[in-house]
């Protein structure tokens, strides 16, 4: 049972705080709502690993793009938008769940695609899609390519970071073996996956309007493929006697898939980058056209003009 021992005399909006006898939990009572246990270092040490790998990904991706940086609170937001995005999942999840469709407890290599597919892959990165159009419809800063890999990017990292947490939980007693495994692979996984979901994005909204539809088509079907082979493949190792051939299998797709990664960010770098010098360029061109403008005006003036076409009044005189 939980003694109560008065932690100093603060009080403010009827919130009184103690500390627990038996485990240190600060425990806090709001009214007569009810009673909520948090802060202890277990917790937040379990918190922290959970959201350190997607937030060290996020200053990765931040970092990169150097040639026009996205506003923190831009990025914090499309982060919360992907965290969001882990309860618009369950929309599509759950009713599949509750119709049996995909099973609550995977036994064959069947029900483990069926899991991998219906119940991971294509709910998750349809509200990360719906919550990333969500996103940059209203964000004026969307106005480069790379700015679709680096929204699209803190959207995943967030869904990832807000799925980290829950799995710790869920796992409390292995939380530190469950966050090492899920920070080498589930999160990058995550990142890999909006990388070529904002990819694409990027490409529909400033590429030639005649691709918009391919585009956004590969932007959502992509990201489906690849992660419901992600986890196909690792969920199917564990009954399936070709369990080193799949990891084998796991092992070409996560290293291909980080490669890819990286070549669609140097790609869209490299069309921003020649989209800047071009404007460079033209504001260059326009100004030396007015300099020369300048100079021809100046060239041009009256003083000038009394000794060419048009005679001087003295000279009339003289005629």
């Amino acid at each position: 049972m939980c003694r109560r021992i008065p932690f100093g005399a603060f009080r403010s909006k009827r919130i009184n705080f103690w500390i627990s006898g038996s485990n240190a939990a600060i425990v806090g009572h709001i009214g007569s709502r009810g009673v909520f246990c948090l802060l202890t270092m277990p917790l937040l040490l379990v918190i922290l690993a959970a959201v350190a790998p997607a937030l060290g990904l996020l200053y990765f991706i931040y970092n990169k793009y150097r040639l026009q940086r996205e506003p923190v609170p831009e990025l914090l937001k499309a982060f919360g938008y992907g965290m969001l995005s882990v309860f618009a999942s369950l929309l599509v999840s759950a009713p599949l769940m509750a119709l049996g469709i995909v099973p609550a407890l995977a036994e064959t290599a069947g029900e483990h695609l069926r899991v991998a597919f219906l119940g991971a892959a294509i709910p998750e990165e349809l509200a990360k899609f719906a919550l990333l159009m969500l996103f940059l419809r209203r964000c004026r800063y969307f106005d480069e390519y790379t700015d679709g890999i680096v929204y699209a990017a803190c959207v995943g990292l967030g869904f990832a970071a807000l799925e980290n947490i829950m799995y710790l939980f869920q796992n409390f007693e292995n939380w530190a073996a469950v966050g090492a495994m899920r920070a080498l692979f589930s999160v990058p996984g995550h990142f890999c996956f909006a990388v070529v979901m904002g990819y694409y994005y990027a490409k529909a909204s400033f590429d030639h309007p005649s691709e918009r539809v391919r585009n956004l088509c590969l932007a959502i079907l992509l990201p489906i493929l690849l992660h419901g082979c992600f986890d196909a493949l690792l969920m199917v190792s564990s009954v399936s006697a070709a369990a080193v051939a799949l990891i084998a299998l796991f092992g070409g797709l996560y290293f291909y898939m980080i490669k890819t990664s990286r070549k669609m960010i140097g790609k869209l770098l490299s069309k921003d980058q020649a989209v800047q010098d071009a404007a460079r360029q033209v504001a260059l061109d326009a100004a030396q056209d007015a300099a020369l403008g300048e100079s021809q005006l100046a060239g041009d003036s009256p003083s000038a003009l009394g000794s060419g076409e048009f005679p001087s009044a003295l000279e009339k005189d003289e005629r």
